[in-house]
């Protein structure tokens, strides 16, 4: 029975894999880099089919937000990330729905295990406002827009296949987007707790761990989908490769240019020592996934931040006082 439900999902670690072989850009895809402050703002765009097919993700807009060292950062910076996120997803959200248009909120993972409790803690912290709208109108602010939200679970726990409980309530709800909020697994140490992505192609949940889980998309609900995912994990791979990455970097520094050894260093292809390394381990650790120590407060910090985006992107008008109030 699976009962954690990562995935991996950040496209720009995919582009970086595309361009480690090709040393060039990837065709069909479009990329915008803007610096915020502390946060730097990658926008990649595929839109072509040989973009689709170079990065293997579909077509389709991704945004990343990279947020070193949260935990190190003041109350004020926590408060910047959630508007800045909250800014690109209004971009993302009114690009698909008009701004009275109900909005289902699915928190994915397993409220058990602190990094996979992004999806769960993200809802605790939501501006639900259907309920509201429906059975007291004259009583509610004029900004704030219909949101439902749900913490499924996992099939773990459930029996259910995810899938088929968003299924059911999108039928019944009738919601006109749904936005997904789940845990990633990295491919890159450094963004493990310092990333959050946003999608508008929909979400593969369990992915990251090897569980195969029905997607939520267009496809599947009928309704746009968009995802925000934080990576919270990675797996032993990954540490045993960045690691001899971060040794071999410095024993370039070290070599001497043009000399064999320096020339047999830079001629590694990290891709294949990434595979190498994963048959090897494999057998001794399988799947381990490895996460901080801190993660609870990490989760903390980076699920408000994600809550509050959601809440001042779909209630227009309404400021972080407004929300924190109404939530607490």
């Amino acid at each position: 029975m699976e009962s954690i439900n990562i995935r991996t999902d950040l496209a720009i670690e995919a582009r970086e894999m595309v361009q480690e072989g090709t040393k060039k850009e990837v065709p069909g895809v479009i990329v915008d880099v803007e610096k915020k402050g502390d946060i730097k703002i990658t926008r990649v765009k595929i839109e072509k089919e040989v973009g689709q097919k170079a990065m293997g993700k579909p077509i389709g807009n991704y945004i990343t937000l990279e947020i070193p060292q949260i935990r190190e950062k003041e109350q004020e910076f926590k408060e910047d990330l959630a508007q800045e996120l909250a800014k690109e997803l209004d971009a993302m959200v009114h690009r698909k729905i008009n701004k009275d248009a109900t909005t289902l909120v699915v928190g994915l993972g397993n409220w058990n295990i602190t990094p996979d409790a992004l999806g769960p803690k993200v809802i605790s912290k939501l501006m639900v406002t259907r309920h509201l709208l429906k059975n007291i109108p004259d009583m509610v602010d004029e900004e704030i827009t219909p949101v439902c939200a749900i913490s499924p679970g996992v099939l773990g726990i459930t029996g259910i296949e995810t899938s088929e409980i968003i299924k059911g309530i999108v039928e019944k709800a009738n919601p006109d987007l749904v936005i997904a909020i789940d845990a990633l697994a990295s491919r890159r140490m450094e963004r493990v707790n310092t990333t959050i992505q946003i999608t508008d192609t929909g979400i593969n949940p369990g992915s990251g761990v090897g569980n195969k889980r029905k997607a939520l998309d267009k496809d599947t609900l009928g309704i746009p989908v968009i995802a925000i995912g934080v990576p919270t994990v990675v797996d032993a791979t990954t540490l045993a490769n960045d690691t001899i990455d971060l040794m071999l970097d410095a024993m370039i520094k070290e070599a001497t240019q043009g000399k064999e050894f320096y020339n047999m260093l830079k001629e590694i292809n990290r891709e294949e020592k990434y595979m190498l390394i994963r048959q090897i381990l494999h057998p001794y650790v399988g799947d381990l996934m490895v996460t901080p120590k801190e993660v609870d407060l990490i989760m903390d910090d980076i699920s408000l931040a994600v809550a509050n985006g959601i809440n001042i992107a779909l209630h227009p008008g309404i400021g972080l006082e407004d929300v924190n109030r109404y939530v607490n």
